[in-house]
């Protein structure tokens, strides 16, 4: 192993990561900064079941009209965060567990969800661009982040045979944009995660209060959608 290679995959990574913590603990201060209001209105529903339903909306593709009427799109999410959990475990095996990619099974495994979701993203992108209403809706960032998050996947599903004898270029790519990522994502889009648990947390309790969620845990079918509403018990409408 080059010294390049062993201060990128160690020394470099270590330190963008600590600087992600960082931005993300003076994030999460100013966040909870905030006074959280009480509610105002008359209690229609219940706070803690919104909560649950709310949180539990990644997992409900029948919630979102999107995904309710092509799953496609829907199982394109799931590949491409699957390869993102999979890239991300790979650059803490590759230097501190080295010895689980000498298994060749766990390599094709890695390499199997990391080029699915290569290829889920290539189909985002070009979703992305060829439809006029989300060209219009999306940002500079929006794109940028689409991209390299692409050829992260791309440089990972070479990096994790983890062969430095065959080539080191495809590890220093694939920690060169580690690195590079751990100081861009606290600044893009990527960062929704972070926000994520808290936007569904007040969504679920404000309409949870009010009665405003769906009752039961069945799909909507794409022509009850107004149907599925929750009423006051005895309401004639």
């Amino acid at each position: 192993m080059s010294d390049m290679l062993r201060l990128i995959e160690n020394e470099v990574q270590l330190a963008a990561l600590a600087f992600l913590g960082l931005v993300y603990i003076v994030r999460l201060i100013w966040i909870f900064r905030f006074a959280s209001r009480k509610e105002r209105t008359f209690a229609a529903g219940s706070q803690g079941a919104g909560i649950r339903r709310s949180l539990a909306n990644i997992a409900m593709p029948w919630a979102m009209e999107s995904t309710r009427k092509d799953p496609w799109l829907y199982a394109q999410f799931v590949v491409f965060h699957l390869g993102v959990a999979a890239a991300i475990a790979a650059t803490f095996i590759i230097p501190y567990a080295p010895h689980v990619f000498e298994i060749r099974a766990v390599v094709l495994l890695f390499q199997a969800v990391i080029g699915a979701a290569f290829l889920a993203g290539v189909l985002r992108l070009v979703r992305r661009l060829v439809n006029p209403v989300l060209r219009l809706i999306s940002s500079a960032d929006d794109y940028v982040s689409l991209v390299l998050m692409i050829l992260f996947f791309a440089a990972g599903f070479l990096a994790v045979p983890n062969d430095i004898d065959r080539a080191e270029w495809p590890l220093i790519a694939f920690f060169g944009l580690t690195a590079f990522f751990l100081v861009y994502v606290p600044f893009s889009k990527i960062s929704h995660y972070l926000y994520y648990p808290f936007t569904r947390f007040y969504l679920g309790r404000t309409l949870g209060h009010r009665g405003a969620i769906p009752q039961g845990t069945r799909p909507m079918s794409p022509g009850k959608d107004n149907e599925r509403t929750s009423r006051p018990k005895g309401d004639p409408r």
